[in-house]
């Protein structure tokens, strides 16, 4: 497939201090391509760099094979936007926050008065269509703001933190609307500190921390090259923590320990593993699950999805044994 995205050595500094320091990574027509990390990883700096409204500091980033330090106009125009926070004028309509947004492109009364209503109908907004904007929830301002950045039809689709604060109903909600423009073709890029979105909607996805990447690749192949297929859960003595290990160590890739939490990593079957905690006194209780992002993340940095430091965390990895 065609690359729309493309970053060599990518940098940003901001007054000495290297947001994003040195990375690469394409992103191919019609992916959904997800940039994941904490608060300050520097995901946001790298968003804002591809919609073009901060200059690169090094390297080389470009978009539809365009430099974006060379040719932003050209860029932006190809380009629909949903920042982190939501930024409609909540004294006009939804309707008209759409339609007056389309004029900024250019667009023809007749022609932008068709998509805003195509829009709405999309989003499932056509009832509150002339309702002022304050008046209407966390959740509709959320899909407002994604029709507002589709309404010149772009090629590519920034999504920026687009599900933060909302509840669990709306976010699934704007994920089955994500997933059907991706069906359409639609490019997306998606910035997300909810590990559980990156797995259902990115194709590809890089994990940043402090400015740098840490892992890339499709959800399902990082959580089995980092983790394995499942994880073990037990509540554990510190005591009896390396007893634990010792006796596992060959059934094992490996395992975390988080606080009294001890995490290990199955490649594939668990019984061997359950013989031995079943029948012995290590584990005061424990469960089974399958792996997931945020052990992935948690393994890679230390941090939990409060992207807090992990009190007592450690990680070791094993070759896997046949």
């Amino acid at each position: 497939m065609p690359v729309i995205v493309e970053a060599q050595n990518l940098q940003k500094n901001y007054n000495g201090f290297p947001a994003v320091a040195g990375i690469d990574f394409k992103i191919q027509k019609g992916q959904c391509f997800g940039i994941l990390g904490p608060n300050g990883a520097g995901k946001t700096t790298v968003v804002v760099m591809i919609y073009c409204f901060h200059p690169v500091s090094g390297g080389k980033l470009t978009v539809f094979g365009k430099d974006v330090n060379n040719d932003p106009r050209a860029i932006k125009k190809r380009l629909g936007v949903v920042p982190q926070e939501n930024n409609l004028d909540l004294e006009l309509s939804v309707r008209e926050n759409l339609l007056i947004y389309a004029g900024y492109y250019g667009i023809k009364k007749d022609v932008a008065e068709k998509r805003a209503k195509e829009l709405l109908y999309f989003f499932g907004l056509s009832d509150k269509a002339g309702h002022e904007v304050d008046k209407i929830s966390g959740g509709m301002k959320r899909r407002l703001t994604i029709a507002r950045g589709l309404i010149h039809t772009p090629d590519l689709l920034i999504l920026d933190e687009p599900t933060t604060g909302l509840d669990p109903q709306s976010r699934r909600l704007i994920w089955e609307h994500l997933r059907q423009l991706k069906k359409k073709g639609l490019t997306l890029i998606l910035t997300t500190h909810y590990l559980e979105e990156a797995t259902q909607l990115c194709d590809d996805l890089i994990i940043m921390d402090k400015g740098i990447i840490l892992e890339e690749g499709k959800p399902a192949d990082l959580i089995k090259k980092q983790v394995g297929a499942k994880i073990v859960e037990i509540d554990i003595e510190p005591t009896h923590k390396n007893s634990l290990i010792a006796s596992v160590q060959n059934m094992i890739s490996g395992y975390q320990l988080a606080g009294n939490t001890l995490y290990l990593f199955i490649p594939e079957d668990e019984t061997a593993v359950m013989k031995i905690l079943n029948t012995s006194n290590y584990a005061d209780a424990y469960q089974i699950r399958p792996a997931n992002l945020e052990d992935v993340f948690l393994k890679l940095t230390g941090r939990g999805l409060s992207y807090e430091e992990v009190s007592g965390y450690e990680s070791s990895s094993f070759a896997k044994t046949s």
